[in-house]
């Protein structure tokens, strides 16, 4: 039952994060849809081999972190969290590509240490910056951007939905699992035959509650839109934000800025 309320805090916790009036927040969520999806293309664009010149590509999220006032340590649980996905995908890397591609000092290091490193890399850059979006905006704003980008509205619906209700059936679970443990002496009723019988009873209390909820709705004039009182409209900071941003990935995918500074590192140097 605590974990029910924990995830429940965390879920509710994120929307207040976007709920603050943050540098981040005041910029249209177009512009950030734009601008994060931009960053990860750019991010997937390099070679499988390429280490230094990702990392200059870093301030992304760290700029949307600061801009939004997102806490570092909400980040990294988050990343912890998601992170046994990109370790998995890349496991058999180190097996499959064992031809050398650098050495480190005196000892060479194989292209599937290599290629398992920039996978894992690309995993933090992409989901901070996207957690980063998500913390300074919100999901209704996101929604709203989407929509008004040409996403269909169909599936910006769903997931707002899918949001707004996470609550309902989260509860409802809460209260089944409350009234087994009430009605459980001991360790009776805890097996997974249980489990079993809770879970569909569970969908079919979801069914139930979704057909009450979809028939509320249609009585309040609901048409399949989600409509706000307030209006998404560009402002000269939101276009800044976006040109400058987009110049700034297309340049650090042109030019190996990693390697430059170290080249210049290294002059200095001797």
């Amino acid at each position: 039952m605590a974990n029910i309320h924990v995830k429940a805090a965390e879920i509710g916790w994120l929307e207040r994060l976007a709920s603050r009036d943050t540098p981040l927040g005041r910029v249209d969520p177009r512009v950030k849809l734009i601008t994060t999806l931009a960053f990860i293309v750019t991010v997937l664009s390099y070679g499988k081999y390429q280490i230094a010149a990702l990392l200059p590509l870093a301030v992304y999220p760290l700029v949307l972190m600061v801009m939004g006032d997102v806490p570092a340590r909400f980040l990294i649980r988050k990343l912890l969290i998601a992170s046994p996905f990109a370790i998995f995908v890349g496991l058999f890397n180190p097996l499959l590509d064992r031809q050398p591609v650098l050495t480190l000092g005196s000892y060479p290091i194989a292209g599937g240490w290599v290629s398992y490193a920039a996978i894992l890399l690309r995993f933090v850059l992409t989901v901070s910056a996207a957690l980063a979006m998500m913390a300074g905006t919100g999901i209704y704003n996101i929604c709203r951007g989407m929509e008004r980008l040409g996403v269909p509205s169909v599936f910006t619906v769903q997931v707002l939905l899918l949001y707004r209700y996470l609550f309902v059936l989260m509860d409802e679970g809460l209260r089944m699992v409350r009234a087994r443990a009430l009605r459980s002496a001991g360790n009776r009723g805890m097996g997974l035959r249980v489990y079993g019988a809770m879970l569909g009873s569970l969908l079919l209390r979801t069914l139930d509650r979704a057909q009450r909820v979809h028939v509320a709705m249609c009585c309040r004039g609901f048409d399949g839109h989600v409509r706000t009182i307030q209006s998404l409209r560009l402002r000269g900071g939101d276009v800044v934000f976006l040109v400058g941003w987009l110049g700034l990935f297309v340049m650090l995918r042109l030019v190996d800025v990693a390697g430059l500074l170290g080249a210049l590192l290294t002059g200095a140097g001797r």
